[in-house]
């Protein structure tokens, strides 16, 4: 008995023809599920299964034989596919979130798992791709960004703006010291200093403003 078999709870006592209908369960059962698909060595397409085609929105056809990145989107960096490709050569599994995009032009994003399939010197040959569709949760992710950059946009502004008036207090009342009391040196020197503070928050919270701006382009 195969250890395929004992998981599955069968033996001797049941026909190999028992296994496969419980298997071709098992497929179905992916299939419907699960976005699949193999390829070979270089990422070309050998297998994909309908839910990959219905995401994708190729068929079958236009898929079989064409490198991978056919649905590349454009997204990611020649690093991380590198890292990607270093990982599945080696014999490991990989996970990672992949952005990719359909015939339509229209991009979609999926958690995926890519298995290296092993000849018997341990060589991959071939690599079984599993992956679920995760862009509902990633345009709530982004969702969530933009409304906390929202927020620290208007936090920014509200400090840039209650600090500006105090600047401008202070700088008018040292100008005011400075012209009045001129005679004096050690108030001369506190003014000099009451100025460089003024001078140096006023600074800060120009570019606090430009910082902001730069959130809202």
């Amino acid at each position: 008995m195969s250890l395929l078999e004992g998981n599955l709870g069968y033996g001797q006592s049941n026909s190999k023809d028992e296994l496969i209908n419980v298997l071709s369960a098992y497929r179905r059962a992916v299939d419907n599920s699960v976005i699949s698909s193999i390829t070979d060595i270089k990422g070309n397409i050998i297998y994909v299964n309908q839910k990959f085609c219905e995401v994708s929105k190729y068929n079958a056809h236009e898929l079989v034989g064409k490198n991978h990145n056919v649905i590349n989107s454009g997204h990611h960096t020649k690093q991380f596919f590198k890292n990607m490709w270093k990982t599945i050569a080696q014999g490991e599994v990989w996970y990672g979130e992949i952005k990719n995009l359909a015939k339509d032009k229209s991009p979609y994003w999926v958690d995926s798992v890519i298995v290296p399939i092993k000849n018997n010197m341990g060589k991959p040959f071939q690599y079984l791709s599993l992956r679920t569709l995760i862009s509902d949760r990633k345009a709530n992710e982004e969702r969530e960004r933009d409304q906390n950059v929202k927020h620290m946009e208007e936090m920014l502004f509200k400090i840039s703006h209650q600090m500006r008036q105090p600047v401008v207090q202070i700088l008018g009342l040292s100008q005011l010291l400075d012209e009045n009391r001129a005679e004096n040196d050690d108030l001369k020197t506190i003014i000099s200093y009451l100025k460089i503070s003024a001078l140096s928050l006023d600074q800060y919270i120009r570019e606090l403003s430009v910082f902001v701006n730069k959130i809202k382009e």
